[in-house]
């Protein structure tokens, strides 16, 4: 990463981290993008370039590009329920490194009714990334269908031990969630 795209992203975490904060303190209907802008020290036109929309703001993260980077490192003979499954739970052990500001995006996603609406199509571009580093190089409908499938349902299933996870202040292994939703799910330990 070169000097320019660092800065870039060290502005994006300072208007992401004020905008987590204001959110949480004052609410997400009541916290402008202007607000965000004076607290992060951007004009609001940065704000809006790095986050083209209020819910950007708590929703953005590398986690499809991290995940689809992080499959091929799992064997290709083990079943896709499992490398899907153990992407998963790497990619989202990586990508809570700051618990308290992964806590407060996912505290934010369950109680915001039009956060947890956009969070489902943030799923779906999180399957999509998975269906595509599954399927690369192949054209095999069965193995999309199959891959989609297995991609869902992981989704679901972490989606799930995220939510334990946040009810309980991150208090709980996170890693030990995952292997016991997808154990009780799919019958076997990541």
């Amino acid at each position: 990463m070169n000097l320019r795209e660092r800065r870039r992203a060290e502005t994006r975490l300072t208007i992401q981290r004020q905008a987590v904060r204001l959110f949480t303190e004052r609410g997400y209907a009541a916290t402008t993008v202007d607000e965000v802008a004076t607290a992060a020290g951007v004009a609001a036109m940065t704000v809006y370039r790095h986050f083209p929309t209020k819910e950007d703001l708590v929703l953005y993260d590398d986690f499809d590009h991290l995940a689809a980077a992080a499959l091929p490192e799992i064997p290709a003979d083990e079943p896709l329920v499992v490398r899907i499954g153990r992407t998963l739970a790497a990619t989202y052990e990586q990508a809570i490194a700051d618990k308290e500001f992964h806590l407060a995006r996912l505290r934010l996603m369950i109680s915001t009714p039009a956060l947890r609406a956009r969070h489902l199509d943030s799923q779906y571009s999180t399957q999509e990334a998975l269906v595509t580093a599954v399927c690369a190089g192949s054209d095999d409908a069965a193995l999309e269908f199959q891959a989609r499938a297995a991609a869902s349902a992981c989704l679901g299933v972490a989606h799930i031990a995220l939510l334990r996870w946040a009810a309980e202040d991150g208090s709980p292994d996170l890693r030990k969630l995952f292997e016991e939703a997808f154990t009780t799910t799919f019958g076997h330990i990541l």
